[in-house]
């Protein structure tokens, strides 16, 4: 479904305090706002529940149903952040996906940049997956699958999507993870066009943990993930018009530049050294080249062999089966 709201364009405090989430990096000073200022409900009645005056939602997943919601309005390019708590206990199956998306405007050339955590089974930790893809290239899948350093179901976390018109970065906490840079080469494979704001939580048990080894489990349901701090902030675009560019003089190449620090990059560095477990770019079983964006690195193919000597040492794989993953089958892309 297509959200119809009026379009009353950038104000020049949010203006000025996008330029400030470019330059620096974090969301500090920006609004917070409130579920019925944001977002709709997109599925699962009453397995969302709003809490704390409407800045808290819960979303449910049982053997009915899962649940979800989407931005009332649609953006091209901005800062996007939640405090999320997910399930505890045993979870292999559970998807909780807090992502961007036009599926539903675009539904053979759509983009998405994701952020998805895979449950597990008792006793092990959840995964955090990002994705990034465009017009429709879900063959072309750019998946990071990483550990994270504490438990996401003992406390609130903080994730963020901060999408420019040549950069993407993912944080956790305010630490960048990933950070994916448009090139000529990909084309139309950047996301480019305006998109919603998803939350959902859902059963990915044909695919999420150990490739659909491992199934929900609905003897420990309900499993409820819990969102807080609720930030949208970036460049509103009118549905009807959709290639808007009235926020252009928010991109501007200066700000660019300064986005990361030194300190910031470093610690980026470490991240992905400690507990990046997977890369796209080094799966020789799915890409005999690597994707043109690609910038292999051989201490970090070194690496990543350990955890997979079949996927990043090109050896022949024993069981080829593929998984594919939907999301509340409103949406759907190839698994790694």
């Amino acid at each position: 479904m297509v959200m119809k709201f009026p379009y009353l364009g950038p104000s020049l405090f949010s203006v000025l305090a996008l330029v400030s989430v470019f330059a620096s990096g974090f969301g500090k000073g920006l609004p917070i706002l409130s579920f019925d200022e944001g977002y709709n409900q997109l599925f699962g009645d009453d397995n969302l529940a709003i809490h704390r005056d409407g800045k808290a939602v819960h979303l449910t997943l049982n053997e009915r149903t899962g649940s979800g919601f989407v931005s009332q309005e649609l953006y091209l390019h901005g800062y996007f952040s939640a405090s999320i708590k997910l399930p505890a206990d045993y979870t292999a199956g559970v998807v909780v996906a807090f992502y961007m998306s036009n599926g539903d405007i675009f539904e053979k050339n759509h983009v998405e940049i994701d952020f998805e955590f895979l449950g597990n089974i008792r006793g092990k930790d959840w995964r955090i997956q990002t994705n990034v893809y465009g017009n429709g290239s879900t063959s072309l899948g750019r998946e990071e699958r990483y550990n994270l350093w504490f438990d996401p179901a003992d406390d609130f976390h903080q994730y963020t999507i901060l999408w420019t018109d040549s950069q993407i970065m993912f944080y956790v906490d305010n630490i960048p993870i990933r950070e994916f840079k448009r090139t000529a080469a990909m084309g139309g494979d950047f996301p480019s066009k305006p998109m919603s704001l998803y939350a959902t939580i859902w059963d990915g048990s044909d695919w999420a943990t150990n490739g659909g080894k491992y199934r929900v489990n609905y003897k420990y349901a309900p499993y409820v993930a819990e969102f807080s701090d609720l930030i949208l902030h970036g460049c509103t675009v009118d549905p009807l018009e959709l290639s808007s560019k009235r926020c252009d003089d928010v991109q501007s190449p200066e700000l660019l530049k300064t986005r990361i620090t030194p300190s910031q990059r470093s610690k980026m560095d470490s991240f992905r050294k400690k507990h990046m477990t997977y890369s796209y770019c080094y799966d020789q079983t799915r890409y005999k080249v690597p994707p043109p964006e690609c910038m292999v690195n051989p201490q970090e193919a070194e690496r990543l062999k350990k955890f997979d000597p079949v996927t990043f040492g090109g050896g022949r794989r024993r069981h080829g089966k593929q998984h594919h993953r939907s999301r509340a089958n409103w949406s759907e892309a190839d698994s790694i």
